[in-house]
């Protein structure tokens, strides 16, 4: 049968060819009927043969063979992993294997290929034969639960029958045969009791059972041994071990540690933990099958005590939650009971009912104290319309107290939060000591505003009693209605209406609907505005034209239900609110800079630069270091503080020499000068001083000259200047000395003065005059640098030979303050 069934493969092998090979000549417009000259003996090779090796498999014959033929080989287990399995003998073409095959390593069958060649010209002779070889199985491989050793957890109270415990087995030999095919059975139990068996599902899965119940007082595991066997020749099988932990559950009831106990509570008292009762219980601690869970069976019918469970120690506490009245019940017997938060299980086999819970008894006695008062009619509610003139009797209370003479009990007011009535301390007569109004926040948005008052007794200790007072303030029409909302916003760029909601603290009937309408009889007003719908609990403010965005106020009146008037202001912004509900926030003047700003930021540009250089040009100045002086030790000239070059304007040296005493009188100055002779441009600035300020309304001023011999041309000349001037109610005093410093035969006239910027800075008190330096000799180009001056005394003789290129001049000014005095 083997033999024909390979038969049928090569045969069917070949007419595939002969219908691929028709294909192709069909193309090529021929028709040539061919014929198999392939002829192949059966290849037989069964798993993990014994040999020996190389064993003989099969043999290939071709009619095209000759003398020059060689049969040739490829494919899986030639070429193809795995390498070297098979080769053939290429002159008379006998396959061989070099070793046995496991077939589970490799479970896709050999393709191979044979081939017939020429020796001499190595040319095909004929069409390649191709064939697969499958691995004849044998069973070499037990069957394997998935895990060798499994563990799961059993409760104790578990029924009879399925454990949540499923096995699987699995075989890797050729499946639907009878090598995989398994049986799986429990094959032994540590202990014994109760029962374990192995029920198989299908042929891989199989689900422990059990008979009886388990005790985990006695046994708290078992081990299970279980076996898969496979039907193969010969029979293979492995085992694995499951052990079983149990789980214990409530299978033992709590039961009283006494069955008696008394206790004892004051009349009246609320206490928690009067009493503890104790149980005990056999199974786990700290488990839903250990916690009791205590409740009353009889006794607690008006709900006085309530009993909880410690869970710590278990225990039953006690409490008392009401009070208990000595004149009524002065014992109180209590029966409880005890169960387990887990419910209880009993084994079948063992008892056919649970057993009912354990019952114990607690005798409370009542002991006697002061009742106090009782209010009769307890809460009492009295209805009072709203805003009514104190001095009305609200209410006089009836208390009863059956250990105190009701005479002699006192009462007193214990809440009354907005002081609205006072309380006769012997009768409790409840009176209004002012007006009380329905809508004050004391009432909590409602119309009962709640008094509570106390009585009481003489005896020792004194007892109180309490009683609460409902008073109920009918309303009136005591509120105007008014604007929910004081402003509002109409996106202009949308709507040209707003709804304004109004309100009114009064109920109905004196509140809304209400009836609005604009409130000045204003035609400009009525011109731009008016309400639709102008009735109801809200109204419509409607624009009659496009206004212009800004603030508007609209002026309203609002009628309640009882014609009350109330007059608001609503504010309206009108706006453009964009794809939004509100005001959106202003668009920057300009939100790009295109071609033409930057072309004239750039000629703007182009300009200044132009004229900072026709300027440079112009006024420039050549500065240049001067020598210092002798006298110095670190050979370096004092630096100053300059803000800019000195001007190309020319200032002729003042020539001053000792000839003659001028008054000098004008508006703004009075003073006696001693003179020496000088240019005409240098007098001519000196004059140009004496007119520097003439807005000051009053200035005194004096100028002396002096003029002392130092050298054979070198002349000084001293200034004093003392000024006092008032302005605002504010004097000043300056005292200034200028050296003066003479060149060019006589004298360079280096003319310093300081001048006080006079402000009053009344917006900005902080900021305080500055003392600036005034550099020039009077020239007509004024100049603005300010100077930090350095020392008075420093030799300056090297200025003599500077020449007549020194444009501008040179020198070392100090400034001296001799007195300062500044009343702003």
């Amino acid at each position: 049968m083997r033999t024909i069934t390979l038969l049928l493969l090569v045969a069917l092998a070949a007419v595939a060819a002969s219908h691929i090979s028709r294909r192709r000549r069909s193309k090529q417009g021929l028709l040539v009927r061919s014929k198999r000259r392939w002829v192949l003996s059966t290849i037989e090779l069964q798993e993990e043969a014994k040999g020996p090796f190389p064993m003989e498999i099969s043999r290939m014959f071709n009619n095209m063979s000759g003398t020059n033929h060689e049969f040739r080989i490829s494919g899986m287990g030639v070429d193809i992993e795995p390498l070297d399995v098979f080769f053939i003998n290429p002159d008379n073409g006998t396959v061989y294997a070099r070793r046995a095959i496991d077939r589970e390593q490799y479970r896709k069958p050999f393709h191979i290929k044979f081939d017939i060649y020429d020796k001499t010209n190595n040319q095909r002779l004929d069409k390649e034969l191709a064939f697969d070889v499958e691995v004849k199985d044998i069973n070499d491989n037990a069957p394997k639960f998935s895990s060798q050793v499994m563990t799961a957890d059993i409760k104790e109270n578990t029924p009879e029958g399925y454990l949540s415990v499923q096995l699987q087995a699995n075989d890797t030999d050729l499946e639907n045969t009878i090598n995989t095919k398994i049986t799986m059975s429990v094959i032994g139990q540590k202990p014994a009791e109760p029962k374990i068996h192995l029920k198989q599902i299908d042929n891989r899965m199989g689900q422990l059972t059990f008979q009886g119940c388990f005790d985990y007082d006695k046994i708290k595991k078992y081990e299970v041994t279980v076996q898969a066997k496979d039907h193969g020749i010969p029979p293979l099988s492995s085992t694995a071990l499951v052990i079983l932990n149990i789980v214990d559950t409530n299978t033992h009831p709590p039961k009283f540690k006494e069955k008696q106990y008394q206790g004892a509570v004051n009349e009246s008292a609320i206490k928690d933990n009067v009493l503890r009762v104790a149980v005990e219980d056999k199974d786990t601690p700290k488990t839903p099958a250990w916690r009791a869970k205590y409740f009353f069976i009889k006794g607690n019918e008006d709900g006085n005590y309530k009993i909880e469970t410690d869970p710590v120690t278990n225990e039953g506490i006690l409490s008392v939650i009401k009070g208990k009245d000595y004149e009524r019940t002065t014992l109180t017997t209590l029966k409880i009971g005890v169960e387990n938060e887990e419910p209880l299980w009993v084994c079948k086999n063992k008892a056919t009912n649970n057993p009912p819970p354990d019952t114990a008894e607690i005798t409370m006695k009542v002991i006697d104290v002061n009742d106090p008062p009782e209010f009769k009619g307890n809460p009492t509610n009295v209805y009072l319309k709203e805003e009514e003139p104190p001095g009305k009797v609200l209410y006089t209370p009836t208390v009863v107290d059956v250990d105190s003479v009701v005479s002699q009990i006192r009462y007193v007011l214990l809440e009354d939060p907005a002081d609205w009535v006072t309380i006769n301390p012997t009768t409790g007569q409840i009176t209004s000591k002012q007006k009380m109004d329905r809508e004050s926040p004391f009432l909590n948005g409602t119309n009962i505003y709640k008094v509570f008052i106390g009585a009481i007794d003489n005896d020792e200790p004194p007892a109180t009693g309490t009683g609460t007072v409902l008073i109920h303030l009918a309303d009136i029409n005591d509120n105007v209605p008014h604007l929910v909302n004081k402003g509002v916003i109409m996106c202009g760029n949308k709507v040209n209406k707003v709804m304004v909601p109004a309100k009114d603290r009064d109920i109905h009937p004196f509140s809304g609907p209400f009836s609005f309408s604009l409130g000045e009889n204003d035609k400009n007003l009525e011109q731009l505005w008016k309400l639709e719908p102008a009735f109801g609990e809200v109204g419509g403010l409607v624009s009659r034209k496009t206004v212009a965005y800004g603030n508007y106020s609209v002026p309203l009146v609002i009628l309640d239900q009882q014609n009350m008037e109330g007059r608001d202001t609503l504010e309206v912004m009108v706006c453009d609110c964009g794809t939004k509900d509100v005001c959106r926030d202003k668009l920057p003047l300009s939100s790009s800079l295109g071609p033409a700003g930057i072309g004239l930021i750039f000629a703007g540009l182009l300009l200044f630069l132009l004229l900072l250089l026709l300027f440079m040009c112009q006024c420039g100045t050549e500065f240049k270091h001067l020598p210092m002086v002798p006298e110095e030790g670190n050979q370096t000239l004092i630096k100053y503080n300059q803000e800019g070059g000195g001007s190309e304007c020319k200032a002729e040296p003042l020539l001053l020499t000792p000839t003659h005493s001028v008054a000098v009188t004008d508006g703004l100055k009075q003073g006696t000068q001693q003179m020496t002779q000088m240019s005409p441009v240098m007098a001519q600035n000196m004059d140009m001083y004496n007119t520097i300020n003439p807005n000051l309304a009053s200035l005194g001023m004096q100028r002396r000259d002096t003029v002392k011999s130092y050298g054979d041309q070198n002349m000084y000349s001293t200034w004093t200047a003392n000024r006092t001037s008032t302005y605002q109610g504010s004097s000043s005093r300056y005292n200034r000395s200028v050296s003066l410093r003479s060149n060019h035969h006589i004298s360079d006239h280096i003319d310093r003065r300081l001048y006080m910027i006079d402000r009053n800075h009344v917006d900005q008190p902080v900021y305080q005059p500055y003392k600036y330096a005034y550099e020039g000799q009077g020239s007509k180009c004024q100049s603005l640098d300010r100077l930090s001056l350095s020392n008075l005394g420093d030799d300056v003789t090297f200025l003599n030979d500077l020449g007549p290129k020194f444009k501008t001049l040179g020198g070392i000014c100090h400034q001296t303050i001799q007195e300062k005095n500044i009343q702003i």
